[in-house]
């Protein structure tokens, strides 16, 4: 792995950890070879993250959407549903699509680790909330039908993380125009 100088030497062990265990799993895959993948001594890894799974819990963190999801609810929207769905939906999927080899690691290691699918949940429980509350403030300005705003929120992103997982660019179907005939349908689903 080539690792870009301009890093900081923590981003620098998360991404080697990234990619070791994306490709070798968790269990196969050594402190020392990644220290080594990101050009530092073992002992710099141990004092950075203390161990093995505490390395890899930090790059779940560092590395998943729920930061990035927040301030795009903070600062971009505007308050039209389907304007607001299709950057979400995007927004996601670039998030997701960048991270990759992270969200399968997690997917993969999470009942291998004690404590690590909790983890995990974090970031999909914060972005139902975030969401949910968009949802629920929507529905306060007349903009969406009765609903229940929390179910609303979870079956958006069901819908979105089963297109991530399933990585949908096969066929002949786009990943953007999946995006936009499913906000449109859910749009219309929900508008008043």
């Amino acid at each position: 792995m080539s690792v870009d100088s301009s890093i900081s030497n923590s981003d620098k062990l998360l991404l080697a950890a990234i990619d070791l265990i994306a490709s070798k799993g968790y269990k196969g895959v050594t402190t020392l070879e990644i220290a080594a993948a990101a050009g530092f001594s073992e002992k710099t890894l141990f004092r950075h993250f203390g161990s093995k799974q505490n390395l890899l819990e930090a790059a779940f963190d560092r590395f998943h959407y729920a930061e990035e999801m927040t301030r795009l609810f903070e600062e971009k929207l505007i308050w039209d549903l389907q304007t607001d769905l299709l950057l979400i939906s995007r927004t996601y999927h670039e998030i997701m699509n960048r991270n990759r080899k992270m969200i399968m690691i997690s997917v993969k290691e999470a009942d291998n680790l004690p404590g690590f699918r909790e983890r995990t949940l974090k970031h999909p429980r914060q972005f139902i909330s975030i969401l949910t509350n968009y949802f629920t403030v929507m529905a306060g300005k007349g903009k969406l039908t009765d609903v229940n705003p929390e179910i609303q929120a979870y079956s958006f992103i069901s819908m979105n993380y089963g297109v991530f997982a399933n990585n949908l660019d096969i066929g002949t179907i786009s990943l953007e125009a999946f995006i936009k005939e499913s906000v449109q349908t859910f749009t219309r689903g929900l508008m008043p």
